[in-house]
């Protein structure tokens, strides 16, 4: 007995995208023009237009874009607000309330980012198939070609695959690198920038893999997002459902005449034992239901992308791009039906539910992610142009003069948060007595400056009669954005004793 014979060979496709030997199933599914593609396909071109300029749209004094994740200079670039790396609770908000929305977002429409506006999606349904039929002689038709191809169209397509993955690839890490240092990589020779060289080349290699060769894959195996449907999906989400009650049992023939097909019901003979002489009575079984609505011309399964049938039900495949509705619509037009045999639905509709949109699930999302996102343009909107530490140094808590006068040394940390230089002046809240022992009376720092600095705090020894002084040191940027920092000053007491007392921050 071979090994082949010991193996237990599944029911049907363990994946839509393999054979039931395990090879690989290409998929080269049908075109369904319908609105719902109309409307995906004006959806992906706007989609692909914003994420083609973004990068090159500058929206501050510094040219900096909308945005830009430079992980050179380890800054974040967010509609005109720069974060850095200190910005711990602010990234740490915009990431859960991101994370959040997909919840919310999939708790009310289901999949519809992976249909309408996922990048894996826009490009292979409206850039990379388009021109995939176009070479293989399928333009507008789609589906396998019915002959073989000519090998320079496929050289010729592959080319042209080339070429746009490049240019995907300069838009992609525009996203990671300024603009003009990209422009300068793009137009100088590759040997005097090997390391970009390299990451737009290897960028450019995986978006050729992705495209071309993955495709739907990304979306089964690839992507974790279709897994996480069954916790974010109820049975009030929106989800592209099949009629089973109007549409079966399926079958071709004219609607309303009765199934012909295996398990039909039948009338029958039941001989009816009363006796020797009993008489055979003749009874009928249940009658055949009439055909449903359904045709069976499996068209839903030849448009869908991921090479699914929507008639077996809510499936992980299904990324909700509407084309089996499409397609579904046109044959209920040719056969004098109504539309809508597939359509958008969700489990409690098509079980004869009422579909509630408002529910605990989605209350709790919107309550969550609207205090999340308060909280998060709260905290950007009133934050300074600059971040102000100051530390007590190390050593000796203060050093008594000659003259004296006391004095206590503090670490000053300045940074600039903008994108242009500023200037930052010092000076002691309410107190005269007390005052900086500063060179320059005025701190110049560049954009994105760090400056650490020791800073010395000078009074008279007699303000000293509890052995401390609370008082405020004030740091002033040109444009008149203020940062205040409470500062313990420790000195001698009235008899002498030091007192060892630590800074309240």
């Amino acid at each position: 007995m071979g090994s082949e014979d010991t193996l237990i060979k599944p029911q049907g496709r363990v994946l839509s995208t393999l054979e039931s030997d395990g090879s690989r199933r290409w998929l080269t599914p049908r075109l369904a023009t319908g609105k719902f593609w109309h409307a995906r396909r004006w959806t992906a071109y706007i989609l692909i237009a914003i994420f083609t300029v973004i990068p090159y749209i500058p929206i501050n004094a510094a040219g900096d874009p909308i945005v830009l994740l430079d992980l050179i200079h380890r800054k974040l670039h967010l509609f005109g607000f720069t974060f850095l790396p200190t910005d711990t609770v602010l990234l740490a908000l915009l990431l859960v309330s991101f994370v959040l929305s997909i919840f919310f977002v999939t708790a009310l429409l289901g999949r519809v980012w992976c249909g309408w506006a996922c990048p894996q999606t826009v490009y292979i349904e409206y850039v990379f198939r388009p021109i995939e039929r176009l070479f293989l002689g399928r333009a507008g038709v789609g589906g396998a070609p019915r002959e073989e191809v000519a090998a320079w169209r496929k050289i010729a397509m592959y080319a042209v695959f080339a070429i746009i993955c490049l240019h995907l690839a300069n838009t992609f890490l525009a996203y990671f690198v300024p603009f003009r240092e990209l422009n300068s990589w793009i137009t100088s020779p590759p040997w005097k920038h090997p390391a970009g060289f390299t990451i737009v080349m290897v960028a450019a290699g995986a978006l050729m893999f992705d495209f071309v060769f993955w495709r739907e894959q990304m979306c089964i195996i690839g992507c974790p997002y279709g897994r996480f449907q069954s916790v974010l999906l109820d049975r009030n989400s929106m989800i592209i459902s099949y009629d089973e009650t109007r549409g079966e049992p399926r079958g071709k023939g004219r609607r309303g005449a009765c199934y012909q097909g295996p398990g039909a019901s039948r009338r029958v003979e039941l001989p009816i034992l009363n006796g020797s002489l009993a008489p055979s009575l003749t009874a009928l079984a249940p009658a055949a239901k009439p055909l449903g609505d359904c045709v069976d011309c499996g068209l839903c399964s030849a448009v869908c992308p991921t090479g699914i049938d929507i008639r077996d039900g809510l499936q992980i495949e299904c990324v909700a791009c509407a084309q089996c509705i499409d397609v579904c619509n046109g044959v209920m037009d040719k056969v004098g039906l109504d539309r809508g045999l597939i359509r958008y639905s969700s489990q409690a509709r098509m079980g004869g539910d009422k579909q509630r949109i408002i529910r605990p699930r989605v209350v709790i999302y919107s309550v969550v992610l609207i205090g999340l996102l308060s909280l998060l343009v709260t905290l950007v909107v009133t934050k300074k142009p600059f971040d102000l530490d100051v530390q007590r140094n190390k050593g000796m808590p203060f050093v008594v003069e000659p003259n004296g006068m006391v004095g206590n040394t503090w670490i000053l940390k300045l940074t600039n948060r903008s994108d242009v230089p500023q200037t930052f002046a010092l000076s002691i809240k309410g107190r005269d007595d007390i005052r900086i022992a500063q060179t320059n009376d005025v701190i110049h720092l560049d954009p994105g400056q760090v400056l650490a600095e020791p800073v010395q705090l000078i009074t008279d020894r007699s303000n000293y009669a509890a052995g401390h002084i609370q008082t405020t040191l004030v740091v002033t940027e040109g444009t008149g954005a203020v940062r205040e920092k409470p500062l313990l000053l420790l000195g001698p007491a009235s008899g002498g004793k030091i007192e060892d007392r630590q800074e309240k921050d």
